[in-house]
């Protein structure tokens, strides 16, 4: 029982620096290392308090994340999403399955269409430019939030 509380502790203080992140991206459309590196960080307490096995389990961890930072870099080389949404997307695969994580990266697509959309419509009815860009980080944290929701906290699923 105290590997649950432990965890349960572990991702209450996930959410809290995704929230963080959130607030960073929205007021300075920057995710700091720092936070990203510490997201990253403490997955491997978590892997240890859920009783992931070191192989497979934290190999395929660290794989997601291989697989999400490369498809995701792909957007930043395109210039379509900056690097610390990409770390921070990649620090979140550490805590999630593979199966869960692909249906949180389809997630976070809806969620930061929409929020691409209503950054545009804004910034046209104002007669405005976008300048520096849309805070995708939103929606990696909502729907980071929602993936986790599903994993950990929802007892329905």
């Amino acid at each position: 029982m105290g590997g649950d509380n432990i965890a349960l502790g572990l991702i209450a203080v996930l959410a809290g620096l995704l929230v963080l992140a959130a607030i960073s991206d929205i007021r300075h459309r920057s995710i700091s290392n720092p936070l990203n590196g510490a997201i990253a960080l403490l997955a491997i307490p978590f892997w240890f308090a859920i009783g992931l096995d070191p192989w497979p389990g934290m190999v395929l961890q660290i794989g997601v994340a291989l697989a999400v930072i490369a498809f995701f870099s792909i957007f930043f080389a395109f210039n379509w999403m900056g690097g610390g949404d990409v770390k921070l997307v990649t620090a979140l695969a550490l805590w999630m399955p593979w199966g869960l994580m692909l249906q949180t990266v389809l997630l976070i697509s809806i969620i930061g269409g929409a929020l691409t959309t209503i950054v545009w419509a804004w910034h046209k009815y104002r007669k405005t430019s976008i300048g520096a860009g849309v805070p995708y980080g939103i929606a990696i944290v909502l729907g980071g939030l929602w993936g986790l929701h599903q994993q950990y906290i929802n007892h329905f699923a």
